[in-house]
């Protein structure tokens, strides 16, 4: 629907809708120390922008730049990217295009913040990428993840932390199909119309390098912890919705 809409709708009636629909909707309770961590800061967003970010929390806003990392100039979520995006009123960033887990183009401690919702969970090496987004930033990391027992992956176990060790060690990179046996046997269908068919969403996921629809691993509160107590990073704000889990992190970088 969302992809829909962008193809029917300019640029600037997405974004007043979006954010019509943003005043309506309740933030979550503790959104002043999401929005806090990001004021008049410049940052970069992978993926997006989000709507769940702006629905959330008024971080767009409140912040005082934002740049965009995307892995193609055309997703499935997004249709054909330009090289600003619009994110928020008259706000303009920058689109770069690049993979989520190499950011080199970027010199250590770019920005000050670093945003991130439903994205991680289809990158094949989470801790090489959050590596990389502590690197390139100076403070704090939003971060987004979808709840498994809420879409279609309830069926499927949450990831182990050894895994995700070994695909860093290994250097596993984006053509990576270890899960895909797990994924076709467990992945819900009902829940994902736009899947097709068991063939056509097997056909789909065998062409993941070019579309990024897998979730390569499932993510709770637990593995997050894990994951930023190995890079050094700490949690200082967890929030559940019914959706989602979102992470508030401190990279601890010393100055």
């Amino acid at each position: 629907m969302k992809t829909q809409l962008k193809r029917i709708l300019p640029t600037s009636a997405i974004n007043l809708a979006g954010m019509f629909v943003s005043f309506m909707r309740p933030k979550i309770e503790n959104y002043l120390a999401y929005t806090n961590a990001v004021k008049n800061l410049e940052g970069i967003e992978i993926g997006g922008p989000s709507s769940k970010i702006r629905h959330q929390f008024p971080v767009y806003e409140n912040c005082a730049g934002l740049s965009f990392i995307n892995f193609s100039n055309k997703t499935i979520w997004e249709g054909e990217l330009s090289d600003s995006v619009n994110y928020y009123r008259k706000k303009i960033g920058k689109q770069y295009i690049a993979e989520a887990a190499d950011l080199s183009m970027f010199s250590d401690e770019k920005f000050d913040f670093l945003l991130s919702s439903n994205c991680l969970e289809h990158v094949a090496n989470p801790i090489k990428a959050m590596s990389e987004w502590k690197r390139v930033i100076k403070g704090k990391i939003i971060l987004l993840l979808p709840r498994k027992d809420f879409n279609f992956d309830h069926k499927r176990p949450i990831t182990l932390f050894e895994h995700l060790i070994d695909d860093f060690n290994n250097d596993v990179g984006e053509s990576d199909l270890t899960h895909l046996d797990e994924i076709l046997s467990l992945h819900d269908l009902e829940l994902d119309p736009p899947a097709g068919s068991l063939e056509q969403f097997h056909q789909r996921s065998l062409d993941n390098i070019n579309n990024r629809c897998l979730h390569h691993h499932v993510f709770d509160n637990k593995l997050v912890l894990e994951i930023c107590d190995y890079l050094g990073m700490s949690i200082l704000e967890q929030t559940v919705t019914k959706s989602d889990w979102i992470f508030l992190i401190e990279t601890n970088h010393k100055h």
